[in-house]
C-alpha cells in the first residue's frame, strides 16, 4: 500500500510542483512582456508629440518675420509684433497641448502669444537659452523648468509643463541669431500613461535622462526612482524593495526624447494569477491523494487475499503434495495466477516422470558404451599379443607392423579424449610412417623435425595422420621414383606450425585454387561431398582437419595450402598454443 501511494502520490506531486513553477515563470514573463508593450506604445506617443514639436520649432525658425525680429537691431512696431503673435498663436490652435511658444532674438527681443518675461529679466542668459545655444541647433527637452524669468497669462506653474528649445542658427556664419521656447502641457504627457493600469493598483512613471520625474500619478508607492537601480540599460526589469514592500519596476527608455517610462507593482500582485492556479493545483492533489489512499486499501485486499490462498497451497507443494489445485473463478491476474499453478504442478509431474525415463535411458546408454568400448579395447589387446607371438617366433617385421597397429588404434581412443599431447601425437604419426614404410619399400622417406619448445604443447587428436596420408597418397605415389616427406613443428609467435611438406606430384593452379576455395568453408564442402555433389574425395581428409580446428578454436586457426606441379605441396597448420592446463579446460568444455 506504500509503494502505491508513492508510485501515485510522489509524481503527482512533483507534476503540481512543475506546474506551479512553470505557470510562474510563465506569467511572470508574460506580465513583464505585455508591459514593455503597453510602455512602447507610451513611448511612441510621446515621440510623437516632441516630434510635432521638432517640426514646429523648425517652421518658426524659418519665418523671415521670425528671423527679422532675430536680427533686427531696432525695436518691433505694433503691427510686425501683432502678426508674429497671430503666427505663433496659428500653432497654439492647431496644436492644443502647447502652452505657449515664445521667440527670443540673440539681441535681446521676443515675442510670445502667450508668456512674457520679467521687466528686468535679459532672456538671453537663461539656463534655458544657452543650453539651446550650447546645443547648436539641435532640438532639445529641457524637461519641467525651474527659475525662469517667465510668465504667462494662463499662470501655468513649473511642474505643470515641460518645454523644449532649439537655437536657429545663421547659415552665413553658423551662429546662434536666437531661441524658439515652446511649453508643452503636462496632461498630454500624463493622457497617454494616466489610463494604463499594471495589476491592480500598479501605474506608469515618466522620468528625464537624468531620472527627474516628468510624469507622476497622483498616490505613487515611492516618487524617486535612483538612475543606478536601472543598471544603465535601454529596457528591462527589476525589483526592488521601498518602505518594506517588493516593488517590481518595468522600463523601457525612448530613443527620440531620453526619456525613460517606468511600470511600477507590487510584486505579489504580478503573481495574482499564479497563486489562483496554484490553489486550484494544491485542490487536485488533495482529492489525487485522498482517491489514491482509498484506491491503494481496496487494491491491496483484492491482491493480499487471494495470495494468501495461493502461499498456503505452495506450502503443501512443498512438502510433497502435488495433488492441491486453486479452485477459484476470478478472471484477473490473481486467477490467471492460480491457474498458472495449477499447469506447473500438473508439468513438475510430466517432467518428473520424463526426468526418470532420461535417467533409465542415460543409464542404458552408458551401458552400450561400454559394450562398444569393449571392442577397440578387445582389438588392441589382441593385436599385442600378436605381436608378442611373432616376436616368439622370430617374425620381426611382422612384430613390428603389428606394434605399430596396436600403438596406432590405442592412441587414436585416447581415452575418448580429442586433445592430446604433441608427443602423442608424434608417436601416433611415427606408427602409421612405420606401417606405410612398409608397404612402399624404399620409396618413401620420412624426415622429422620437432622443435623442443613445442614439445610441451597439446593439439587436436589425429591433426598430422589425414595430411601424410593425403601426401602420400597424391603426392608421392603419384611421382616417378622414391620420394620423401618432411613434417616440421615449430612454435611462431602466438601460434604452433605443424608443417608437412612433400616433393611428389603436386598439383595445378586450377586444383589449387578449388581446394583453396573449399578450405575457406569447410563443412559445406564435406556435406556436399558426402550428399554427392562432389565425386572427388582427395581431399576430404584435409578438409575434415580444418573444419575440425575452425569448430574448436575458431576462424584464426586452420589449413594454408601451397603446391607447384611437378614440384610438391606444402600444408601448414596454424594451432593455438595448448598448454596442460589450457587442455584440461577445454576438455571440461568439451564435456558440458
Amino acid at each position: 500500500m506504500i509503494l502505491f501511494l508513492l508510485v501515485s502520490l510522489l509524481p503527482s506531486i512533483g507534476l503540481g510542483y512543475l506546474v506551479n513553477w512553470t505557470v510562474s515563470r510563465v506569467l511572470e514573463q508574460q506580465a513583464v512582456d505585455h508591459t514593455i508593450q503597453l510602455i512602447g506604445k507610451v513611448n511612441q506617443a510621446l515621440d510623437n508629440d516632441m516630434e510635432n514639436l521638432q517640426n514646429t520649432t523648425y517652421l518658426i525658425g524659418f519665418d523671415n518675420r521670425v528671423r527679422s525680429l532675430m536680427t533686427g537691431s531696432g525695436t518691433l512696431s505694433d503691427q510686425e509684433s501683432y502678426e508674429i503673435k497671430q503666427y505663433l498663436q496659428d500653432f497654439t490652435t492647431l496644436y492644443p497641448e502647447i502652452a505657449g511658444i515664445l521667440v527670443v532674438g540673440a539681441n535681446g527681443q521676443y515675442v510670445s502669444n502667450e508668456m512674457y518675461a520679467n521687466e528686468t529679466a535679459d532672456l538671453t542668459h537663461e539656463a534655458w537659452y544657452e543650453a539651446a545655444v550650447d546645443n547648436e541647433g539641435l532640438f532639445t527637452i529641457l524637461g519641467q523648468p525651474s527659475g525662469r524669468q517667465l510668465t504667462s497669462h494662463v499662470h501655468y506653474q513649473d511642474d505643470e509643463v515641460v518645454t523644449v528649445v532649439r537655437a536657429v542658427m545663421d547659415p552665413n556664419n553658423g551662429r546662434a541669431i536666437g531661441v524658439v521656447l515652446i511649453d508643452l502641457k503636462l496632461w498630454t504627457i500624463s493622457k497617454s500613461a494616466r489610463d494604463v493600469k499594471l495589476g491592480r493598483t500598479g501605474y506608469l512613471m515618466v522620468l528625464d535622462r537624468d531620472g527627474r520625474e516628468i510624469y507622476v500619478p497622483d498616490e505613487p508607492y515611492t516618487r524617486k526612482l535612483p538612475a543606478e537601480w536601472f543598471d544603465n540599460e535601454e529596457s528591462g526589469a527589476v525589483t526592488r524593495k521601498v518602505d518594506g514592500r517588493e516593488l517590481q519596476l518595468i522600463y523601457a527608455a525612448s530613443p527620440f526624447t531620453g526619456w525613460k517610462t517606468v511600470g511600477v507593482f507590487l510584486t505579489h500582485e504580478s503573481v495574482f494569477e499564479a497563486r489562483q492556479i496554484h490553489f486550484y493545483v494544491i485542490c487536485f492533489l488533495f482529492l489525487v491523494c485522498l482517491s489514491a489512499l482509498t484506491a491503494s486499501l481496496l487494491l491491496s485486499r483484492s491482491i493480499s487475499n487471494p495470495i494468501a490462498q495461493l502461499m498456503a497451497f505452495m506450502r503443501q507443494t512443498e512438502s510433497g503434495d502435488l495433488s492441491v489445485r486453486y479452485e477459484g473463478s476470478r478472471s484477473d491476474e490473481i486467477g490467471m495466477l492460480g491457474r498458472s499453478f495449477n499447469r506447473m504442478l500438473v508439468e513438475i509431474r510430466h517432467l518428473i516422470r520424463l526426468n526418470e525415463r532420461k535417467e533409465r535411458q542415460k543409464r542404458e546408454a552408458e551401458l552400450r558404451s561400454l559394450q562398444d568400448n569393449i571392442k577397440p579395447h578387445f582389438l588392441y589387446n589382441t593385436l599385442d599379443t600378436i605381436h608378442w607371438m611373432a616376436r616368439k617366433k622370430g617374425a620381426d617385421e611382422v612384430s613390428e607392423m603389428v606394434e605399430s597397429l596396436s600403438k596406432l588404434f590405442r592412441i587414436g581412443l585416447s581415452k575418448g579424449g580429442d586433445i592430446i599431447p604433441l608427443t602423442d601425437e608424434i608417436e601416433h604419426i611415427r606408427s602409421y610412417v612405420r606401417i606405410q614404410k612398409t608397404r612402399y619399400q624404399g620409396r618413401l622417406t620420412v624426415d622429422m623435425r620437432i622443435d623442443a619448445e613445442a614439445a610441451e604443447f597439446h593439439v587436436l587428436k589425429l591433426l598430422l595422420q589425414p595430411l601424410v596420408e593425403n601426401a602420400i597418397y597424391h603426392g608421392i605415389k603419384a611421382r616417378r621414383g622414391p620420394g620423401t616427406i618432411t613434417i616440421d613443428v615449430a612454435v611462431r609467435e602466438d601460434c604452433l606450425v605443424l608443417s608437412v611438406i612433400d616433393n611428389g606430384a603436386g598439383m595445378d593452379e586450377k586444383r589449387l585454387a578449388e581446394l583453396r576455395r573449399k578450405l575457406e568453408n569447410p563443412l559445406d564442402a564435406i556435406e556436399r561431398q558426402g550428399a554427392g555433389a562432389e565425386t572427388s574425395v582427395r581431399s576430404y581428409g584435409m578438409l575434415n582437419v580444418q573444419a575440425r580446428l575452425r569448430l574448436a578454436f575458431g576462424e584464426r586457426y586452420g589449413l594454408k595450402i601451397d603446391s607447384i606441379e611437378g614440384e610438391g605441396t606444402k600444408v601448414e597448420v596454424c594451432h593455438p598454443l595448448l598448454t596442460q592446463y589450457s587442455a584440461m579446460a577445454a576438455k571440461e568444455e568439451e564435456k558440458k
